[in-house]
């Protein structure tokens, strides 16, 4: 459970970071906020989002090191030795250079202040997004430490002056959509030099660390961490096609509408496939680099033997058989049973069918048959299936109590999925019907879609050994890849409708893509 947590923290963290160091580089190089100068409102916003943004990263670096150091305690080792290690002394000083940044830029937000005040913020700054680099994996490098320390550094850097000026930008088109200024085409042309700036680093430092960590190519098919590494270039490059889309409409913009406003709606998506980004690259920092993976590894036709289309599993496995056959749902973690995997697949297969008629259905309804409306009703009957089956030795078919098995990290990561589809169907439905309106309700769907992808990057199953794990969640990365997409495809749909019905089309054929995968899972 604490796994799952420190994943999800961390991603936490780094978006907390990115809003924090971004909105300085935003403040300074892109709204041109000057010293000794009273800040003008725009000015002030983003100084508050920063200190706002870096008092929770202060909040979340110190429950990240809480949960690190009670770990370690917990095997044995003396709260003394936990608090010197250099993990911690690198986690408390961040939680120190968060605070100072904070109430630094609240300063900053409310009065004038000199050359010396600003330098100061933009230190800090740079100093929290680089000491960073001494919590990866480059501080265990035997070979070329400083190198990849540099590196790292500059990278996670890139990140938060990429992502976080992006979510300075979307506030800053809120704010303007009802009143234009003549500055806002030249703060979104500064933007636009700014973003360039950042991702042309954050590729070249990427694809430096990533030959360095992975090592060979068929480490980024064989291995968790490289497969991690090809969804970040997926996901990446998506939020690529996004941004050269903004930058050609920045090109002819009308002059009564804030250009920031009319790019807003681009924007929020390259934003959420940006944040997804961190999340992923958190789910990197808990595997071992590829490069480091030689007896574990899986070999490109093992993986490709996972992904071969075979005959659903439509048959189940009885309860009794295999709480009999099984470890208690407590038990240490053993080697999987033939009638664990059987389960398993049996779930994942009769999840498949499920969404898949989803995506179907919800196909249909774009090419205008109506019967298919209520499609979002079937997430009801497979939230009910997958409460039910997900964990048959726990609560209602197996021994363990319900709040009993909360403690283990896989039983709470499938409910949390469960309450996740569950919500899908009862807000989608809603609006759908006219029971809710659109606006706000229907943005529900797409954020739980979203969240949820970038939810199941953190997934993992505790197996016996790295490559049956590794085999295991091998289809998890594609379907979270997948459900971004749908998310963040309604979300377009949504906010463009006078874009054209692509992005409709996109986010129903990604969920069907999803039933499709989940149809094809296999345990061995």
């Amino acid at each position: 459970m604490t796994g799952f947590l420190d994943v999800v923290l961390r991603g936490l963290l780094l978006a907390w970071v990115s809003l924090a160091v971004g909105g300085v580089a935003w403040a300074r190089l892109v709204l041109r906020a000057e010293p000794g100068t009273k800040p003008d409102a725009a000015t002030r916003g983003a100084l508050r989002v920063v200190a706002g943004a870096a008092a929770l990263a202060a909040l979340t670096q110190a429950s990240v090191l809480a949960i690190v150091a009670g770990d370690l305690a917990r095997s044995g080792l003396p709260a003394a030795a936990v608090m010197e290690a250099g993990f911690a002394l690198t986690g408390l000083a961040r939680v120190i250079g968060a605070a100072s940044l904070a109430v630094l830029a609240s300063r900053l937000a409310r009065r004038p202040a000199g050359a010396v005040a600003w330098w100061a913020l933009a230190g800090l700054a740079v100093a929290l997004v680089a000491s960073s680099a001494a919590l990866s994996h480059a501080v265990a490098r035997m070979q070329e430490r400083a190198l990849l320390l540099g590196l790292d550094a500059a990278h996670q850097a890139a990140v938060a002056v990429w992502v976080g000026g992006l979510a300075h930008l979307t506030l800053y088109a809120r704010r303007r959509r009802h009143e234009p200024e003549p500055r806002d085409l030249a703060v979104v042309a500064r933007f636009s030099i700014v973003a360039t700036a950042s991702v042309a680093v954050l590729a070249a430092t990427g694809l430096v660390l990533a030959v360095r960590y992975v090592g060979d190519p068929g480490a980024l098919v064989g291995t968790a961490y490289g497969v991690m590494v090809l969804s970040k270039v997926v996901l990446f490059l998506a939020a690529l096609g996004l941004a050269l889309a903004n930058w050609r409409r920045v090109r002819r913009v009308d002059s009564e509408i804030s250009p920031a406003t009319r790019l807003a709606r681009f924007v929020e998506v390259e934003l959420g496939l940006g944040l997804t980004v961190l999340f992923a690259a958190a789910s990197l920092t808990s595997l071992p680099p590829a490069a480091d993976v030689v007896a574990d590894r899986a070999t490109p036709r093992e993986v490709a033997a996972r992904l071969v289309p075979a005959p659903p599993r439509l048959a189940s496995p009885a309860v009794g058989d295999l709480i009999r056959a099984a470890d208690p749902l407590m038990a240490p973690v053993g080697e999987r049973r033939p009638i664990e995997r059987a389960w398993s697949e049996y779930n994942h297969h009769w999840a498949g069918i499920f969404v898949l008629a989803m995506g179907a259905l919800a196909l249909l309804e774009a090419a205008g048959v109506r019967a298919a409306r209520p499609w979002p009703l079937l997430f009801l009957g497979l939230g009910a299936f997958l409460f039910a089956r997900n964990d048959p030795r726990a609560w209602p078919l197996g021994p363990a109590g319900f709040w009993e098995s909360m403690t283990l990290p896989d039983v709470l990561q499938h409910r949390a999925f469960v309450a996740l589809v569950i919500a899908f169907g009862v807000f989608e439905w809603m609006v759908r019907s006219g029971r809710l309106a659109v606006r706000p309700w229907g943005y529900v769907f797409p954020l739980l879609c979203a969240g949820g992808g970038g939810l199941l990057l953190t997934h993992s199953h505790a197996m016996f050994n790295l490559k049956d794990e590794f085999l295991t969640e091998v289809t998890h990365t594609p379907i979270a890849v997948l459900g971004v997409f749908a998310g963040w495809g309604r979300w377009l749909e949504l906010r463009w409708p006078e874009g054209g019905a692509w992005p409709g089309w996109l986010w129903r054929a990604c969920l069907a893509g999803v039933g499709a995968i989940l149809l094809v899972y296999r345990e061995g």
